[in-house]
């Protein structure tokens, strides 16, 4: 017996130089991965604004000639540079990204009374929610919860969802419909969340809770894809139909969608220890992990079913006239980091799958393939994201989402790596 004790312990001995070789290499790939990032921001902040008014002065994606284009603070985009920023700064400890984190944060504050659609949460949670987190300041909080009370006014009780657009003209035709509600809706949420735990009130969360629950009820489908719309009835609060917008077809899985769904029902389990949403967020996850058509390097392609037999886009969509079959690195960045967080609530094989796959993922766009080099790209760090090919819009570009899925998820994989708490 004591032979095979000194032997056992002689074993993982020799072990640990082995894992903690593994450790360190996967340190050193976050920490380069960060320093190029902030290298490239650094060239970016000096890229001038491209209009007056809080116009112009979100980088956003690049254009045609290679530079960069901006937005107003009023894009659905706006709060992913802020945000972006904050996180590098924050790994690096970069006090001249601080500053200008903090500066672009504060162009986001007019968004918090922004009502005319559910994108509040991108815009605010990204840029303040950030803030609030690594350089907290008297005032963050009543910016955020303003947010919340704003992204509330799209709440219809009677359909017990958010509603995400005041409309949408259907690709089939020139059907409109007036009450529809996106997959993208799931990552609002946690802004919603957070301003229930900080104010003490539950109707925020409520209002969460009962969006994700109607989500989950119609939104996915039975093999944990999804619909990226679901039409309801005003009246009513029914569900109609459900379609596509930014998707191949009606009934295909449009990648960046399914992110969405893996990281807004992972961030619901945590908020709620529901295990419904642990469910869902394990099967969608799932789904992307397992299909076969998934590449290799486990970045997808912007949908899962196009081009296939069974799948037809609507005659207005652009996506039947685009044959080439893109990459989304911002998918495959926004699904590294929801893993990671999926992992952590699990055991076992189950926690292994989710963070090996997103070490892939991470590994794959860390990569020549899909990091961009020094001082080009626009100066955004991820090349071959795809904004909306049935809008004929953003195909095989930098996306600054992409960018900050993906340094998030570097943030959290070294918090990991560390054994500290992501949150």
């Amino acid at each position: 017996m004591k032979s095979k004790l000194i032997t056992t312990s002689l074993s993982l001995l020799l072990c640990f130089p082995a894992f903690s070789q593994k450790t360190e290499a996967e340190k050193s790939f976050i920490q380069e991965n960060m320093e190029f990032a902030a290298k490239q921001y650094h060239l970016m902040m000096k890229t001038p604004a491209q209009g007056k008014e809080n116009k112009g002065i979100m980088p956003h994606s690049m254009r045609k000639d290679g530079t960069v284009s901006k937005g107003s603070i009023y894009l659905w985009t706006a709060g992913f540079f802020p945000g972006t920023l904050w996180y590098i700064s924050d790994f690096l400890g970069d006090k001249a990204l601080q500053d200008s984190a903090l500066v672009y944060t504060k162009y986001m504050e007019p968004c918090k009374t922004f009502t005319d659609n559910h994108d509040i949460g991108f815009m605010m949670y990204c840029s303040y929610g950030n803030a609030n987190r690594f350089a907290p300041k008297e005032g963050y909080e009543d910016i955020l919860t303003e947010s919340a009370k704003s992204l509330c006014t799209r709440f219809r009780p009677k359909a017990g969802v958010i509603q995400s657009w005041n409309g949408f003209r259907s690709w089939h035709g020139d059907k409109v419909y007036d009450f529809p509600v996106i997959i993208d809706n799931m990552m609002n949420l946690e802004l919603l969340f957070h301003t229930s735990k900080v104010t003490g009130d539950d109707e925020y969360k409520n209002i969460a809770i009962s969006h994700a629950e109607k989500v989950m009820k119609n939104q996915i489908r039975k093999d944990y894809s999804h619909f990226h719309i679901i039409y309801y009835d005003k009246e009513t609060g029914a569900p109609i139909k459900g379609e596509t917008s930014q998707g191949y077809s009606d009934n295909s899985c449009w990648s960046r969608g399914q992110s969405w769904g893996i990281y807004g029902f992972t961030l619901c389990y945590r908020e709620t220890g529901d295990k419904r949403f642990l469910k869902t967020a394990q099967g969608m996850a799932d789904y992307y992990l397992n299909h076969p058509n998934l590449p290799s390097d486990k970045v997808a392609w912007w949908d899962f079913n196009a081009w296939e037999e069974g799948y037809v886009p609507g005659v207005r969509s652009r996506a039947s006239i685009t044959p080439i079959l893109y990459r989304d690195a911002s998918a495959a960045a926004c699904t590294a980091s929801a893993l990671l967080e999926l992992s952590t609530y699990v055991k076992g094989a189950k926690s292994k799958k989710y963070l090996e796959g997103a070490k892939q993922i991470l590994h794959s766009l860390g990569s020549a393939a899909y990091r961009a080099k020094l001082g080009e790209n626009a100066n955004f760090i991820l090349m071959h994201s795809t904004g909306a090919i049935p809008h004929g819009s953003e195909l095989d570009v930098p996306l600054t989402y992409a960018d900050y899925y993906f340094i998030e998820a570097l943030h959290r994989y070294n918090k990991i790596l560390n054994n500290e708490p992501l949150f």
